[in-house]
């Protein structure tokens, strides 16, 4: 889960061109992360591209779009 949490950040600071510290912010205040360190959503599962497209719903949309979270 670790490493899935830094490649998203990277994925979001190189995307967003913001720093490091934004990245987390941005990332950590988002139901996708509360998500993705629930165990019982099984996310943690899924590869960091996968979570970050989820980040990105949410961003665009203002929700969790993904049904099966």
């Amino acid at each position: 889960m670790e490493y899935n949490i830094q490649d998203i950040i990277e994925y979001i600071v190189h995307d967003f061109r913001v720093e490091y510290d934004r990245a987390m912010q941005l990332f950590y205040g988002l139901r996708t992360f509360d998500k993705l360190m629930d165990a019982e959503t099984g996310l943690y599962l899924e590869s960091s591209a996968y979570v970050y497209g989820i980040f990105q719903d949410e961003r665009n949309f203002g929700n969790l779009v993904q049904t099966e979270i």
